[in-house]
């Protein structure tokens, strides 16, 4: 069975500056689903949540354009598993030649389906190993924990997109 999930954002673990991908069950017990991610991934998500377009399409961009060109529509994202730590995603891919699976990371998943408008899943399993009951924060932490990930978004730079 499937739970979906809603973005809750994506929040720096101090005081090392990791980002770390929330997610939440959309109804039902509001369990989260806390990821770390890499900082490209999380500039890309937070691009794409608050609309920032590229002159030129970067990578995630340039998948779902891709996704379209070949006709192909993404129907969801599925988190499936964590082993030693590392999280499982999938692409759920509907086309004239069927239904497909690719296999991906969560981030990059994430990142995709919201350019795409497509949903966000994990696994029954999944949430019942990982999920967390979060006590709800208040204004004034929601608010610090955006100021300190603009302040990380801020010091990105070219370089630290380079393979």
């Amino acid at each position: 069975m499937l739970i979906e999930l809603d973005l809750d954002g994506v929040r720096l673990e101090l005081p090392s500056n990791t980002p770390i991908l929330m997610l939440r069950e959309s109804s039902g017990r509001r369990r989260m689903l806390p990821i770390y991610i890499g900082g490209p991934e999380a500039s890309s998500i937070h691009f794409a949540l608050e609309g920032v377009l590229p002159e030129r399409p970067l990578t995630h961009d340039l998948f779902v354009s891709l996704i379209g060109v070949l006709d192909v529509e993404l129907e969801s994202i599925v988190i499936t598993q964590v082993i030693d730590n590392t999280y499982f995603a999938e692409l759920h891919l509907k086309g004239s030649s069927g239904e497909r699976i690719v296999s991906c990371r969560p981030s990059d998943a994430v990142a995709i389906a919201l350019r795409a408008g497509a949903p966000l899943y994990a696994t029954e399993e999944l949430m019942d190993l990982v999920g967390r009951q979060a006590p709800d924060a208040d204004a004034d932490s929601e608010e610090e924990i955006l100021d300190e990930f603009r302040d990380f978004i801020e010091s990105i730079k070219p370089e630290d997109f380079q393979g």
